[in-house]
């Protein structure tokens, strides 16, 4: 390293040749994926880079380098642990699916319900909900069908979510 410092290329370069292995070395007593182990040896690397003017030749290098690796271990398993706690694993996992016929009958009751409700709206409302909710059909397609206007077509809709909203809120407080 004291070489390196007065500028010699090809000390640096065996230099940072001998301690890759040696910093592999520690990072693998730490860390498991051998992804991260290059991250992180590539870490102490670039650090060893930029700090290498801080090195005093007059003390022993390998405690220096040691300080960094220990550094940068230390700051991959961090950063590594924020990563994961926000991840989901990707490890097989059982799931059950539901069968095609499962809770139809549920189904059925619940759309007829809501059949039930959307009946008792006023006619403009009843026929917005028809042509936007059940039927699907674009803003444009149900004005030219029912002959309202885009706007009213958005108002009576609004209108009847609303009033549908109380009719079941009414409904599941008496249950």
């Amino acid at each position: 390293m004291a070489q390196a410092q007065t500028g010699d290329q090809d000390a640096y370069r065996r230099l940072l040749e001998d301690i890759t292995p040696y910093l592999r070395a520690l990072a693998a007593r730490h860390i498991r994926n051998a992804d991260d182990i290059e991250d992180t040896v590539q870490d102490a690397l670039l650090t060893v880079h930029s700090a290498r003017n801080t090195y005093d030749p007059s003390r022993p290098f390998g405690p220096w380098l040691v300080a960094i690796a220990n550094r940068r271990i230390v700051d991959g398993l961090r950063r590594r642990g924020r990563v994961c706690s926000h991840e989901s694993s990707m490890e097989k996992e059982l799931e059950t699916f539901v069968a095609d016929a499962a809770n139809l009958q549920e189904e059925a009751v619940d759309a007829r319900l809501v059949r039930e409700a959307i009946e008792q709206l006023t006619g403009g409302q009843r026929d917005a909900m028809r042509m936007l909710k059940l039927e699907e059909m674009s803003l444009q397609e149900a004005a030219a069908t029912s002959g309202m206007s885009v706007a009213a077509l958005k108002v009576a809709t609004h209108r009847a979510m609303k009033r549908l909203r109380e009719m079941f809120r009414q409904k599941g407080s008496e249950s």
